[in-house]
């Protein structure tokens, strides 16, 4: 039987004097808090990683007209410079196999949290589970954002209730499109030859906004 995780969405944005989040990010206890007065742009200073991080705090859900149809997953890990093959004002829907689920790591765009519960949930998928290789998973993406969203819902996005319902499944999400830049290097597609691969692109589903557990391979 599938099973359907709600979504809804809203936008919003606000900032806080740089002092005032100084003073939260050297507290000793509350990510929480932290979180709370992240502005959307979180801590960065540079520029193009504060428009970055923008995008990855969306919190609209993509109406239809928004959709690229022609993104699968089979068009994400195709080889080659794929710097602009889509677009990040774009969504998209894409089916894949979950190869793992785990903590994110510790960023500028949440204000640097070092909680777990207030960091992104990084979900990699694949499209061959029987050939697992890390060099061809595409790495989509919960934040904190959207789990506190789906909790006022009763929905649990917490990583480790992701990973128990989603690990070793097919799954289908909806979310903004994201090249993610700050790992192009680390990509497949657009890596330096010698570099270290974990992904097969710098592409990414961020924010996800729906999930879908499916009954199995999609035909």
């Amino acid at each position: 039987m599938n099973r359907y995780l709600l979504t809804i969405g809203f936008a919003f944005a606000f900032a806080i004097p740089t002092a005032s989040l100084a003073r939260h990010r050297y507290s000793s206890a509350n990510d929480a808090q932290l979180l709370a007065v992240c502005p959307i742009r979180g801590d960065a200073k540079n520029l193009s990683v504060r428009a970055l991080n923008k995008l990855k705090r969306r919190m609209s859900v993509p109406s239809p007209a928004y959709v690229d149809k022609s993104v699968t997953l089979g068009a994400m890990v195709a080889l080659g410079d794929d710097t602009n093959r889509f677009d990040s004002g774009k969504a998209a829907i894409v089916d894949g196999y979950v190869a793992d689920v785990k903590v994110g790591g510790v960023e500028s765009v949440n204000c640097h949290t070092h909680d777990p519960k207030y960091r992104d949930t990084h979900i990699e998928i694949t499209l061959d589970p029987l050939h697992d290789d890390e060099s061809k998973h595409v790495i989509i993406e919960v934040t904190p954002q959207w789990r506190e969203l789906m909790a006022t819902r009763g929905i649990d996005w917490s990583t480790s209730a992701l990973r128990k319902l989603l690990l070793g499944h097919w799954i289908r999400v909806t979310g903004w499109l994201l090249f993610d830049k700050e790992h192009a290097s680390a990509s497949e597609n657009t890596a330096a030859v010698g570099n270290q691969v974990w992904r097969a692109t710098a592409w990414e589903i961020h924010p996800i906004t729906s999930l879908q557990v499916l009954p199995g391979k999609p035909g």
